[in-house]
């Protein structure tokens, strides 16, 4: 149940803070004092999408409180999911709202999403808008009704999950089913790549090595020059070179050491080094000696590099890519060849899942059809009430192929007199008649949801006299069972009120401010006076009385 609202720089409403109850909570005021700037701060609160506009001219953000008690048990197991619970059995929900439209929110105090707190206020509050009336008009709403109604969760779940598995072998019999003409010619595709590839005979990082030896070959004299140069220098054939000349040094040092043991470390040091160029001056010799330039080895290279280049290029690939590329055209082969059988298997599940997902739509048929029938007779009990007693609500539940939400197509239809036939909302319906039924449709559901809280922001529209009455009446037959917020215009709704609140507009300094006030018993005697005929006077305020006694008698 809504506790309380707390309301800061909200357009007109500079700051307020109101109070609701059990039953039905009315609110009226004059056209433009703010009415539906109080429903607009409570969506908002409840994570609804808000305009920019929302925040009062001047200021920087817009802050709204919600308090809230007696919580239903699914919005408690939702909370506790998301790692919120309720204190004390009171959840505080918080929006803020930043002039450059940006927002945040908490719950019990903590920070929250706004998916989160939308999923929650949904759970919480049940609105009503001045608008959606006309989504009574909407066929594609009326299953949703019908569903709600009937709580066929489970059955319209057991529905979707037979459909989607029968799309699943649909899409995959699909795509390995291919036109005789296109198979053959992917399969001379793959078969043409593969003997490409396999002909090859790659190697992974091949390229390396052949760009290596394509190197020597190009730099082949300098390279033979170079070796020569650096063989002579440490020789010294003619001259004496570097292996000579530390051959001597070494021996003079090794005569130092068995003089002094100073010197005899220098000695290994310097020997060690002499050993290391003896080995290096024979490997270069042996590299000298081997370095004969063969034809047609470097022919093979350049044809190997050829031969490489060109794949590379035409599959966009390197010699691993190119590898890789065989394997999956190997794999593509053998699925193509073998597919056959396979889609003979998938036709065997589709054709048995495809009667898994029929026998589960006449499922889900059946029982929106025995929902149906509740519906209609409920709802016309329900329009019979409000003066609507030659009204017949039909569900049409016609075939159609299958689809995500079943085999039907539901729409309610409507004959508005007798012997008349029935027609869908949108040819026959006025206002006043779409209205009563989306009260009738909202009784009718808040049996079937356990939302503590029902608002109502001008359900009156384009009726009046007795109908009106009759609204005000199964407002208040309403609110005995939950909490019920009302914003009417009309004083046959307004003077069946457990509570009455008055919404007053004032301007001062050039501004303009709204506050909510409670009305004591006089003054909503008061207030109704002014809704019946405008000014107070001694008959207004007698039949304001007589009216609001009337409705404090009806249950």
């Amino acid at each position: 149940m809504l506790d309380s609202l707390h309301i800061e720089n909200v357009a007109v409403i500079e700051r307020a803070d109101v109070d609701f109850h059990e039953g039905l909570n009315i609110l009226t005021g004059e056209t433009g004092a703010g009415k539906s700037i109080l429903i607009d701060a409570i969506n908002a609160v409840l994570g609804e999408r808000v305009r920019r506009d929302l925040v009062r001219t001047g200021c920087e953000e817009a802050l709204v409180f919600a308090t809230f008690s007696d919580i239903s048990a699914s919005a408690r197991e939702k909370l506790a999911a998301a790692g919120y619970e309720p204190e004390e059995d009171t959840l505080l929900i918080q929006r803020t709202i930043r002039a450059d439209g940006k927002s945040s929110c908490r719950i019990g105090g903590r920070p929250a999403t706004v998916s989160l707190l939308r999923e929650i206020g949904r759970m919480l509050v049940n609105i009503h808008g001045q608008h959606e009336n006309q989504s009574l008009l909407d066929p594609a709403r009326h299953l949703t009704y019908l569903e709600r109604l009937g709580d066929l969760t489970e059955v319209r779940a057991q529905y979707e999950a037979a459909y989607h598995r029968y799309c699943d072998i649909s899409r995959s019999l699909k795509k390995i089913t291919l036109e005789e003409s296109e198979k053959l010619q992917l399969i001379d595709r793959l078969q043409y790549q593969i003997e490409e590839l396999e002909a090859a005979n790659l190697t992974a990082g091949e390229e390396k090595q052949w760009e290596a030896k394509r190197q020597f070959y190009r730099h082949h004299e300098k390279i033979a020059g170079l070796l020569q140069k650096a063989h002579g220098l440490l020789s010294g054939e003619d001259n004496g070179g570097a292996v000579s000349a530390v051959s001597s040094a070494a021996e003079a040092l090794r005569h130092a050491g068995a003089l002094v043991d100073e010197f005899s470390p220098l000695s290994e040091r310097l020997d060690a080094t002499m050993y290391d160029l003896q080995e290096l001056s024979i490997e270069l010799s042996d590299f000298v000696e081997s370095m004969d330039f063969d034809e047609n080895d470097r022919m093979e290279t350049e044809n190997r590099l050829d031969l490489l280049h060109r794949l590379s290029k035409k599959y966009n690939a390197d010699s691993e890519g190119l590898l890789a590329l065989l394997d999956q055209a190997r794999a593509d082969l053998q699925n193509i060849e073998s597919a056959d059988q396979r889609a003979d298997d998938l036709r065997a599940q589709l054709e048995i899942q495809r009667n898994e997902t029929v026998v589960a739509a006449e499922r889900l048929t059946a029982a929106r059809k025995a929902v149906a029938g509740q519906f209609e007779k409920r709802v016309g009990e329900e329009l019979s009430f409000l003066d609507m007693p030659y009204v017949q609500l039909k569900v049409s539940i016609e075939p159609t192929p299958l689809t995500a939400i079943g085999g039907d197509k539901v729409e309610f239809l409507l004959s508005v007199n007798p012997g008349e036939p029935a027609k869908p909302l949108a040819q026959i319906a006025s206002g006043g008649e779409l209205s009563r039924m989306m009260l009738a449709i909202k009784s009718v559901m808040a049996e079937a949801d356990d939302i503590d809280t029902l608002i109502f922001d001008e359900i009156d529209t384009g009726i009046s006299g007795h109908a009106a009455v009759k609204v005000g009446v199964k407002l208040r037959q309403i609110a005995a069972h939950r909490q019920t917020l009302c914003v009417t215009h009309l004083a046959q709704i307004a003077a069946r009120a457990h509570h009455h609140l008055l919404i007053h507009k004032t301007v001062k300094d050039g501004r303009t401010y709204t506050d909510v006030r409670p009305l004591s018993t006089e003054e909503r005697e008061g207030e109704l006076a002014r809704i019946i005929g405008g000014d107070m006077t001694a008959a207004t305020l007698e039949a304001a009385r007589e009216m609001r006694l009337a409705g404090e008698r009806d249950n």
